[in-house]
């Protein structure tokens, strides 16, 4: 796990797993999400007009850029460790790392 990579870690069904938002893993979230642009899609979770569905998302397109084979369905029926307060602060932290400057203390 990497930060400066823009790693961020969900513990899902007791396994920690890696999650990366890539230039693919953005594009498959823009396209899930029917956004037009990375700032339409930043400015749709900054403004909290995301539900529950964005933030699903938002966390398998973070997973499937580290690499991990995953499909909607199995993530939609895991157990995430702390609940989905603990989801919503993972995907807050993993959109923040992926448009942090290296430098930026993260």
């Amino acid at each position: 796990m990497n930060p400066y990579r823009g790693d961020v870690v969900l513990v899902l069904d007791g396994k920690a797993q890696t999650m990366r938002l890539t230039l693919g893993a953005l594009a498959e979230l823009e396209q899930a999400l029917g956004t037009d642009s990375l700032l339409a899609l930043v400015e749709r979770f900054e403004r909290g007009a995301f539900s529950s569905g964005d933030l699903i998302a938002l966390l398998l397109a973070g997973l499937r850029g580290a690499g991990l084979s995953i499909e909607r369905e199995t993530l939609l029926a895991g157990s995430i460790e702390g609940g989905p307060m603990a989801a919503a602060k993972a995907g807050a932290l993993l959109l923040k790392r992926a448009f942090s400057v290296a430098d930026e203390a993260v």
